[in-house]
């Protein structure tokens, strides 16, 4: 647990290979279900040690920057939204449209906002389902953080530029019109003044992991999961990623193509998830035994309750 967690933090200062940081962050929520007994709070903290796992590998592929932008795919994405957009990319075509002034209309802040918010809102939303329905808290954990992992393969294996990278390196057809805007950015400066670039520096570790769309994957895997919980906050998860899927192509953040594969990485998440049910079980049920053995060895000649395996398919699926 401890290596998993300081692996992210050292790697740079001891220049740790990145199969090295992945492993012992990838081992750090097994290592949870082991030492700590089943309950809520140990959900949460698998959560939280498969999210710092998952943070770890959308940074690292940044860490070299020249390398990565000799590798990054920017054109690909802009001849399949052109398709979609019968000539012209939906975001230059929706910002020629709408934008009507130099200030930001309510909508635009509205939708920069939505955009903010998505780095709680998945969180949020598998914390709510683990508190109202845990019986279907395994399956959503499965379909929201399994998403999150599947896209960071493809962060390493295709590193693609969003619209508004391939607009600053000229690669956008602005057609008549004004150029494509980041309005993110440039809302975020007025609103922040100062203080924009520390917080977005926080969370922009890897300019260069546009497909798949995770903030639209991960918002469809949630609002995917509180619809299984009933239909308030099924339409409530669905409103918000439709919102989000919107404002992120209108912004200048994704092309719709990205989001389309966000979408369907969902999906196919989802619909493996049942298939996972077996292999997750058995390894549930090993962790269970290495818990009962450190109970064991953890008071020489005291009594030992070993822990119950876990139901097959539960909490440690996400861990799996």
């Amino acid at each position: 647990m401890a290596l998993g967690a300081a692996a992210p933090i050292v790697r740079r200062r001891l220049r740790l290979r990145a199969r090295t940081v992945l492993t012992t962050t990838a081992l750090a929520p097994a290592a949870l279900a082991v030492v700590l007994p089943p309950s809520r709070k140990r959900s949460v903290l698998i959560v939280c040690a498969q999210m710092w796992s998952y943070f770890a590998a959308y940074e690292m592929p940044a860490d070299d920057a020249d390398k990565q932008r000799s590798r990054v795919r920017i054109d690909y994405p802009i001849r399949s939204d052109k398709l979609l957009g019968l000539g012209r990319i939906p975001t230059v075509r929706l910002q020629h449209a709408l934008h009507r002034s130099d200030r930001f209309q309510w909508w635009e802040k509205v939708l920069s906002w939505s955009h903010w918010v998505w780095f709680a809102v998945p969180h949020v939303a598998a914390a709510y389902i683990l508190v109202k329905r845990p019986a279907q808290f395994p399956r959503a954990a499965v379909q929201i953080y399994g998403t999150f992992d599947a896209g960071a393969f493809v962060y390493w294996a295709v590193p693609t530029a969003p619209p508004w990278f391939a607009a600053e390196v000229g690669r956008i057809d602005y057609g008549d019109g004004p150029p494509l805007r980041r309005v993110m950015r440039e809302y975020g400066e007025q609103l922040w003044g100062e203080r924009w670039p520390q917080l977005y520096g926080a969370f922009s570790g890897n300019p260069l992991a546009a497909m798949p769309s995770l903030h639209f994957g991960t918002s469809v895997a949630a609002a995917q999961a509180l619809a299984d919980t009933g239909r308030v906050a099924g339409t409530i998860g669905w409103t918000y990623a439709a919102t989000l899927g919107f404002a992120l192509v209108y912004l200048g953040e994704h092309y719709v193509t990205d989001l389309a594969a966000g979408g369907a990485l969902a999906v196919a998440i989802r619909r493996a998830s049942p298939l996972l049910a077996g292999p997750a079980g058995r390894f549930n049920e090993t962790l269970a035994l290495l818990a009962s053995h450190a109970a064991a060895t953890a008071i020489p000649g005291g009594p030992v309750t070993p822990l119950a395996p876990p139901v097959p398919g539960g909490p440690l699926a996400a861990a799996a």
